[in-house]
């Protein structure tokens, strides 16, 4: 992505609505659904500036890549230890059959060979271990943002089911998610193809209306995986390598 992409990220990922909303959604699946082992061993690929890493380590150690240097370099100071330099479908630095929980959230899209990157992620999964994964949603919606955020390609169910089946995976949760707000999203997304527009939308709302984001959009914590969620701006899934799963 780019400078500015990361800059602005690692600025808004404390407060921003849709990252604070979204890291209680993801805690509570990997409470419920995941349900790692104690001391679980966990690596994020694509971490980013790391602000993820923080609401993971509430389940084990955690390792974590990322191929962007600049954000490599925040991220590792969230950490507090080095963060890998990985590009997927490579991740031969970290060792086969090894881990209890991936978490690959929002990187998919951005990798040229996502079907190789699922295989690579399976096998250095324990047997029973699980992956995290979170990708943008409904092809039609493509806009401005996924320029800026040089994605290539926004997926559906079905896209996902059969990467995850094609590597090995048994599919636990698939799920649409960032649902309540969909109507809004897709209209401004809509709208802002038809004008040509040329921003990405990552710009930190005002206080009451970030609240009240962050509200709507943290109610799904208690809805996905519990109710049947029609549609959303994005997909979340737990796919798990078969074999027999510790539990906590």
């Amino acid at each position: 992505m780019e400078r500015k992409v990361f800059e602005q990220m690692a600025a808004l990922d404390r407060n921003h609505w849709w990252f604070a909303a979204r890291r209680r959604i993801l805690d509570g699946l990997i409470e419920r659904i995941v349900r790692p082992p104690a001391g679980a061993r966990i690596l994020e690929v694509g971490c980013g500036t790391g602000h993820n890493l923080a609401m993971l380590s509430r389940f084990g150690t955690i390792e974590a890549s990322e191929l962007d240097p600049v954000a490599r370099e925040l991220a590792s100071e969230r950490l507090g230890k080095p963060v890998e330099e990985a590009a997927l479908p490579d991740l031969s630095m970290f060792p086969a059959a090894s881990y209890d929980l991936i978490a690959l959230l929002d990187v998919l899209e951005h990798v040229a060979d996502d079907k190789a990157s699922l295989a690579a992620i399976f096998e250095r999964l324990k047997p029973g271990g699980a992956l995290l994964v979170t990708v943008p949603a409904n092809p039609w919606m493509w806009s401005a943002h996924d320029v800026a955020h040089h994605h290539h390609r926004r997926y559906r169910k079905r896209e996902i089911a059969a990467l995850a089946r094609a590597a090995g995976f048994a599919i636990e949760l698939l799920s649409p998610f960032n649902s309540l707000l969909f109507p809004p999203i897709a209209a401004a997304r809509f709208i802002g193809r038809l004008r040509g527009d040329q921003n990405s939308d990552d710009a930190m709302p005002g206080p009451l209306v970030n609240r009240t984001l962050d509200t709507l959009f943290g109610l799904e914590r208690s809805l996905i995986g519990r109710v049947p969620l029609p549609f959303g701006v994005s997909l979340v899934a737990v796919l798990r390598r078969p074999g027999p799963t510790a539990r906590a």
